[in-house]
């Protein structure tokens, strides 16, 4: 890690991550223990260690209840932090919280738009608590800083405080769904404006999945006419970098935690009070759009059609106290608990309760001991930004047993794709998972759980955090560079002893540039005979991948008898070492029909450029039309205005111009080998630009391989392309 790019660290949150408590003997804030609020310790500890300094207290803006008197400056510190409370009066708090966040933006972002509550004065206040945020905030921010705003609670405070400090860096994070333009515009027109360029006024805004970004971006770009280039709003004098950042849980908490003795204890107390049946276990907070319900009706159905397990299964159902004083919520409780008591009448007999239902906060210890002591984890949200649930449940699994059910319509389920993943609102897709989990042997339950915990440990919430302040040159996790260091002999030396020690190796490689010069013609780019026969030799001991932009039957001619995985069109097919191609994005037909003649027109504009066309994308070359540079932004630009019904990605290349359907990239397919298996060895190396996609994929820890010159998130760089053989003959010979 080297020096940070930004003087210090200050976040603006509704909520402030501690407890402020008074008493005779004065003023205390006592910590508390969310994700959040470790991984930035941990980041802070890390850059400290970096630079042989403490890095400098974080300061922390958010509301307090507390009234001003009771909180005297001098207690609001501790060895890490700096608390600094935004007073709102109760009028205004409850107008502003529980009016435009909860009974507006809540519901409305989640797809519930019936119980969204359109009132003008919960704008005005949203606009004054905002306000209140900034005038905090003034008393705080010095130059240098880096401003880490977080949550819907505070749309309008990256714009408000770029009008304050208008060199500041400042960050924006949206921990909920960010719904669909047909949901969005939903708002008054003024409302949707005014928020969306309160967002704008951040450097980086990120988001859960890729879903959420781009449906801001297409919000901004109906409501706002800006101009979009990639995951960039670009404005009148910067642009806005939108991308999406997964949230994630500290992994080796819920790991080592659960092996401990305390929860051992508990684990064999709760399954002997369930007189040791299968355990079925969900814990939510009480909010509709959790799925409660559809939940309880999917194990009906399952308990109707498998009379078989009578007696055989325990629901354990936790729901979380939130909210329950508001009418909406006292109602779906009753109905819960109705609906509960229903089945239980139905089917429960003098020994047997299908479901044990808690209306309680478990302590951290009861969690873990129901998350290990269980054999399936029903997750089944009705919409849900990314819910860590699931991701605690796997993190806690260190016997690879257990069979996670997971919401399509949560965010986690992009990542954890190894879970049986069901359409909520479809009881009978419910019960069929239920069924399916219940009797899935133990090879498969760890086959999958192995895969889902390498993501989880992977991209854990440290990880996270590192990944969103690498967005603004901050260096916890490599950033795009032009001074990457070369891979030096001590370098080198370290990759061998690494390679030759590591019992599960990967190398992931790019085509055109990387294992082969570039050529003014595709075709001649022919792999050559000592590259092909260090690939052969390495590719007895360890996993190889290429992963390029070319087509199938070209991949196949040139790397035919080496055994190694192919993906082609940057990530559109996939074919493992024996196998047949695996087609994994629409064919061009259901698309193309509107590029091709912007295309064309480009091909005739530029002499000596030509389109070719792939199964699943269209490229414009133009290496030989050297004044085409200029066009090509151009035609990238234009491009990406095209409507599709298919949601399209345009990438800018080395002389190339191409543009295929989004569902799949070279970083997607990176992400799915380095899933695959608990890999310790990992080096990728790449020249392009579509190579930055696999190595900001990649875990953290891997070796990353700039070939040539030019800005990159690689760790090292390579001066040429026959500098990669070299490196690939001395790799080839280690294992000699």
């Amino acid at each position: 890690m080297n020096t940070p790019a930004f003087k210090r660290l200050i976040i603006a949150s509704y909520r402030l991550p501690f407890t402020v408590l008074t008493s005779e003997e004065g003023v205390e804030i006592r910590q508390n223990s969310g994700g959040l609020v470790s991984a930035i310790l941990s980041m802070a500890e890390q850059l400290g260690q970096t630079s042989g300094a403490p890095f400098p207290k974080i300061h922390w803006v958010g509301h307090s209840d507390n009234p001003p008197d009771d909180l005297p400056a001098s207690a609001l510190e501790n060895e890490a932090f700096v608390v600094h409370p935004v007073y709102l009066d109760p009028a205004l708090n409850e107008a502003f919280y529980e009016g435009f966040c909860n009974n507006l933006v809540w519901p409305l972002f989640h797809y519930f738009p019936s119980y969204a509550s359109f009132q003008e004065h919960y704008f005005k206040a949203y606009q004054q608590a905002n306000a209140r945020f900034l005038e905090t905030l003034r008393g705080v921010v010095e130059p240098g800083d880096l401003v880490w705003i977080h949550d819907y609670q505070l749309m309008l405070l990256p714009c408000q405080i770029r009008e304050a400090f208008p060199g500041v860096a400042i960050g924006y994070f949206f921990h909920i769904p960010f719904p669909s333009y047909e949901i969005f515009k939903l708002l008054p027109r003024a409302w949707r404006q005014e928020l969306l360029e309160g967002i704008l006024g951040a450097d980086v805004v990120g988001f859960h999945t890729d879903d959420y970004a781009r449906h801001f971006l297409q919000s901004v770009e109906e409501v706002l006419g800006l101009p979009l280039l990639d995951r960039n709003v670009v404005l009148a004098d910067r642009s806005v970098l939108v991308d999406a950042f997964p949230i994630s849980v500290d992994f080796q908490k819920f790991d080592a935690t659960s092996r401990t003795r305390g929860v051992v204890a508990q684990r064999k107390n709760f399954k002997r009070l369930l007189h040791k049946n299968a355990i079925i276990f969900s814990v939510d907070r009480l909010d509709y759009s959790k799925g409660i319900l559809k939940r309880l009706l999917g194990f009906e159905r399952f308990l109707v059609q498998h009379p078989d397990w009578h007696n055989q299964v325990t629901f354990v159902m936790t729901v979380v106290p939130s909210r329950d004083k508001i009418g909406q919520y006292q109602e779906l409780k009753r109905e819960i608990e109705e609906t509960v008591g229903r089945i239980n009448g139905q089917f429960g007999t003098i020994g047997w309760r299908p479901i044990v239902y808690s209306y309680l906060s478990l302590s951290f210890e009861d969690l873990l001991a129901l998350y290990t002591a269980c054999d399936v984890a029903l997750i089944t949200p009705l919409r849900d930004g990314m819910n860590l649930v699931a991701k605690e449940f796997v993190a806690s699994r260190y016997d690879h047993q257990g069979v996670l059910i997971l919401s399509e319509l949560a965010g986690a389920a992009q990542e954890l794709t190894e879970a049986l993943i069901i359409n909520p609102v479809d009881t009978q897709e419910v019960a069929n998972a239920i069924g399916q989990g219940l009797t899935m042997n133990r090879a498969e339950q760890s086959l999958r759980m192995r895969r889902m915990r390498n993501q989880v440990r992977t991209n854990d919430v440290f990880h996270w955090t590192q990944r969103f302040l690498a967005a603004f040159g901050s260096p916890p996790t490599p950033t795009r560079s032009e001074v990457s260091p070369a891979l030096s002999e001590p370098v080198w030396s370290k990759i061998a002893a690494d390679f030759q020690t590591s019992p599960k190796r990967l190398l992931l490689f790019d085509y055109d540039g990387t294992l082969t010069p570039l050529v003014d013609t595709p075709s001649q780019a022919v792999l050559a005979a000592k590259v092909r026969e260090s690939l052969g030799r390495l590719a007895a001991t360890t996993e190889l991948v290429v992963i390029s932009g070319r087509d199938r039957a070209f991949l196949d001619a040139m790397f035919e008898g080496i055994a190694l995985h192919l993906v082609a069109e940057h990530g559109a097919f996939l074919r493992h070492p024996g196998h047949g191609w695996q087609r994994l994005t629409p064919p061009v037909a259901d698309w193309a029909d509107a590029l091709y003649p912007v295309l064309r027109e480009y091909a005739g504009r530029f002499d000596r450029s030509f389109i070719e066309e792939k199964e699943t994308a269209l490229a414009w070359h133009y290496r030989l039309a050297p004044t085409a540079d200029q066009g090509a932004a151009e035609l990238a630009s234009r491009l990406r205005k095209i409507p599709s019904a298919v949601p399209l990605v345009v990438i800018e290349g080395n002389k190339v111009v191409e543009v295929k359907p989004a569902l799949h990239t070279k970083g997607t397919a990176a992400r799915h080998f380095c899933a695959q298996e608990a890999y310790d060895f990992v080096l990728a190396l790449g020249d392009d630009v579509t190579d930055e996609d696999i190595f900001g994929q990649v875990p953290p820890w891997a070796y990353t391989v700039k070939v040539g010159p030019g800005a990159t998130l690689a760790r090292y760089r390579l001066a040429a392309q026959p500098d990669v053989e070299r490196l690939l003959h001395k790799l080839a010979a280690l294992r000699g």
